[in-house]
């Protein structure tokens, strides 16, 4: 039995296929952007306002205590896509200092230090610095007609 005639033909990648993607990146951008800024916001809530419960919430002239506001205004800002550049500028700024204050000393790989999600968070942050938060987000809404 020819197996080629009863299995699937497998699909195709043509021009017309990835022009048809092309057009779902700003929605995919937004996206990214709002489940980027969703799991900031939930570090920043751990340190600030201690749910979900993660131990010990830092105290105000702790480090800790200043990158939970950070993350808990910044995530919230990125998660609906309102003042996005400047909250990346920040929330990025932020994981770069805290991986090279936190995970860098305990080794030079971020799977040996525990820093790789600091790093994601960092370049993720990076990109919509210069992308914006994309066409689902309070910035477009606002400033659409501007």
């Amino acid at each position: 039995m020819d197996m080629s005639a009863t299995a699937a033909s497998p699909t195709k990648i043509t021009a017309s296929s990835v022009t048809s993607l092309t057009q779902y990146a700003p929605y995919a951008l937004s996206l990214l952007r709002f489940m980027a800024g969703l799991l900031f916001l939930e570090h920043g809530m751990a340190k600030i306002l201690g749910f979900p419960p993660h131990g010990a919430m830092p105290v105000f002239p702790e480090i800790e205590f200043f990158a939970g506001c950070v993350e808990l205004i910044g995530g919230s800002l990125i998660t609906v896509g309102l003042f996005t550049r400047i909250a990346a500028l920040l929330t990025s700024g932020e994981m770069a200092i805290g991986y090279f204050l936190d995970h860098f000393p305990r080794s030079f790989f971020p799977l040996l230090n525990g820093g790789d999600a600091a790093v994601l968070y960092c370049f993720i942050f990076f990109y919509l610095i210069f992308s914006g938060g994309g066409p689902l987000s309070l910035d477009a809404l606002v400033w659409r007609n501007r």
